[in-house]
C-alpha cells in the first residue's frame, strides 16, 4: 500500500480552491515527529487509508472527505444526518476486501420522523476514482432512537468473518444500558447484508435483542481489534470512570449499576465499583480523560509499543499509551504524549507503515506520529 507523503498531502490541499492551509512544522518530541498532514477539516470524527495511498475523513457535520493525487474531493451521495449535540457523520471503516469490493461502512446520527436520532449504520460502495457513493444501504438503526444530542457511541470495526461490531451510547438515558430488549449502551453483531449471525449470545432469549454482542456499556467512542483478533473497546464515563475493556460475547460490562466515576453532581453511580455477574474493566482512569479512537499497535515503526493501547483523549490534550503487561494506577501503567497537536484527538489509526494519524478537533487538522 502506497504511503502518503506530507508533501503530497499538502501539495494537493493547497491547489484546491476549497479551503487554504498553513504548512506545519513538524514537532518532535521523544524520538518521534508529528507532521500536519491535512489541515482545515471541520470536526474531523474519524479517518481511513485507502489502498491507492489517500485518505478518507469523515466531518461530523455531514461531510466525507477524500484526499487523494494531489486533490481534496468532496465525496456525494450521504444520507441525511442529524447533526446536534454529539451527533452527525460518524465513524468509518472500510470492509477488509475494499480492494476487491469497494465497500465501506459509516455510522451516523440519522433524524427519525419522531423527532430526536437514533445511531445507524451503512454500507455504500466508493467507486475508483468516483466522486459519489453508490449503493447505499441501511443495514441498522437503533429503532427508539432519543431527542437529546448525548452518547451516539458510533464506533464500527469489520472483525474479518464477514461480520461488523458497532457501538451504541445509552443516550443519556443510564438504564437503558442494562435493558436488553433496547440497543442503546450496546456493542452489536450484524452481518455484512444486515442479518444477525446465529451464533450471536441472545439470538434465543425472547426478552432479548439478537443483535446483542455486550451489553452495560455508557459511551463507547474507541473501538479495535488486536493482532490475536480479541475486540477491545473504551468508553466514556461520567466524572471519573472512563474504561477499557476487553470485549467478550454475552458480556455485561455493569453500566450504571457500577462505575469507577460519580455523576456529575457528585453523587455516587449505582452500587459501587463491582457487582455480581458484571465485568471489571481492563483499566479505568479517574479523573476522567474522555476517550476517543483507540489502537491497539502492531509494533511496526513502534517497537516497544507491540501489544500497547492508544487511546484519544478530548479532554485534557494527549494520547494515552497504555502497556497492558505492565500495572498502574486504574490498571495498566500508563505514558503521555502531550504535544500541541494533541488536541482533542477524536480519532487514531495506525497506517500500514505503522505510524500513528490522529485527528485533532480543535485544530481541524489530521496528523501524522511517526519515528523521529
Amino acid at each position: 500500500m502506497a504511503q502518503i507523503t506530507r508533501r503530497k498531502i499538502l501539495a494537493g490541499i493547497a491547489a484546491s480552491t476549497a479551503f487554504t492551509t498553513t504548512l506545519v512544522r513538524p514537532a518532535r518530541a521523544a524520538g518521534m515527529v508529528v507532521s500536519a498532514m491535512v489541515t482545515d477539516v471541520q470536526e474531523p470524527w474519524a479517518l481511513a487509508f485507502l489502498p491507492s495511498g489517500g485518505i478518507l475523513v469523515t466531518e461530523r457535520g455531514g461531510k466525507l472527505l477524500q484526499f487523494e493525487n494531489d486533490r481534496r474531493q468532496e465525496i456525494a451521495g450521504l444520507p441525511q444526518v442529524y447533526d446536534s449535540g454529539q451527533g452527525g457523520l460518524l465513524d468509518l471503516c472500510l470492509a477488509q476486501d475494499f480492494n476487491r469490493s469497494r465497500r465501506l461502512f459509516l455510522t451516523l446520527a440519522a433524524p427519525q420522523s419522531r423527532g430526536g436520532a437514533g445511531t445507524a449504520l451503512y454500507s455504500a460502495v466508493l467507486p475508483p476514482g468516483g466522486t459519489r457513493l453508490d449503493g447505499m444501504h441501511r443495514l441498522y438503526e437503533v429503532a427508539a432512537g432519543g431527542r437529546g444530542g448525548r452518547h451516539f457511541g458510533s464506533r464500527v470495526v469489520d472483525m474479518g468473518d464477514g461480520t461488523l461490531v458497532f457501538t451504541t451510547g445509552d443516550r443519556g438515558q443510564d438504564d437503558l444500558a442494562q435493558d436488553l430488549g433496547r440497543a442503546e449502551g450496546k456493542i452489536l453483531r450484524i452481518a455484512y447484508d444486515g442479518t444477525v449471525p446465529p451464533d450471536n449470545p441472545f439470538v434465543n432469549q425472547a426478552d432479548a435483542l439478537p443483535e446483542i454482542w455486550s451489553y452495560g456499556h455508557r459511551n463507547p467512542q474507541g473501538l479495535a481489534r488486536d493482532a490475536a483478533g480479541q475486540l477491545w473497546a473504551s468508553e466514556h464515563g461520567a466524572r471519573g470512570g472512563d474504561e477499557v475493556n476487553l470485549v467478550v460475547k454475552g458480556t455485561n460490562y455493569g453500566w450504571p449499576v457500577i462505575s469507577y466515576g460519580r455523576h456529575y453532581s457528585g453523587t455516587r453511580i449505582g452500587i459501587g465499583n463491582a457487582g455480581p455477574g458484571m465485568a471489571q474493566p481492563q483499566h479505568y482512569w479517574d479523573p476522567s480523560i474522555a476517550p476517543s479512537g483507540h489502537v491497539v499497535h502492531t509494533g511496526k515503526m513502534f517497537s516497544q509499543w507491540k501489544g500497547h493501547h492508544l487511546v484519544g483523549s478530548l479532554n485534557s490534550d494527549h494520547i494515552a499509551v497504555l502497556n497492558p503487561h505492565s500495572q498502574g494506577p486504574g490498571g495498566w501503567s500508563q505514558k503521555r504524549i502531550a504535544l500541541d497537536e494533541t488536541q482533542r484527538v477524536r480519532d487514531l489509526r495506525e497506517a500500514p507503515d505503522g505510524a500513528v494519524w490522529f485527528a485533532s478537533v480543535h485544530l481541524g487538522t489530521v496528523f501524522r506520529l511517526a519515528r523521529g
